[in-house]
């Protein structure tokens, strides 16, 4: 079952510096956290805030190009997690077909947002997103690591939307 989210928020991964978007269901505000590049995560953000920039940015570009030929996006699905990687599709419209096209979620994200297009996930990829590691070795055992990986093991879901960049 196909669950409609919103972007609750992007944040940076302490550990590894990368950015993750934070997206919440609309229904019970379940997190899923997605792990994304500097340069999607950077169009996200300007898409959100609408910034517009002097010069078409790729999704921008993606976004006239599509505008020329009449395609519109008509929502984002994020349908899978497979080894630690989100899959994604984006439905299409033109001329009154529909057609989709596989995609990185941080992309999709990218292109939902200047369509102005709804975001889906599966369930199961809500419910998979979830899942831990029970017993996660820690690398650093100083006591620094050991306070960050305290600090880690307490975190909720209800955190990731604190921080926005």
């Amino acid at each position: 079952m196909l669950r409609r989210v919103n972007i609750a928020g992007l944040t940076m991964d302490p550990a590894s510096n990368t950015p993750i978007i934070i997206l919440k269901t609309e229904d019970d505000e379940q997190a899923v956290p997605i792990w994304i590049g500097l340069l999607e995560a950077t169009s996200i953000a300007s898409a959100l805030q609408k910034i517009k920039y002097e010069r078409p940015m790729t999704h921008d570009l993606f976004r006239n190009f599509a505008d020329q030929l009449g395609i519109s996006v008509e929502r984002v699905e994020i349908c899978d997690l497979r080894d630690n990687t989100f899959f994604a599709r984006i439905h299409f419209v033109s001329e009154g077909k529909s057609f989709d096209m596989d995609a990185r979620p941080s992309d999709a994200i990218a292109l939902a947002l200047r369509f102005e297009a709804p975001i889906f996930v599966e369930d199961a990829v809500i419910q998979h997103s979830k899942i831990r590691e029970p017993d996660v070795e820690i690398a650093d055992t100083s006591e620094e690591g050991k306070k960050w990986a305290d600090y880690l093991e307490k975190l909720s879901s209800e955190d990731f939307g604190k921080y926005k960049v």
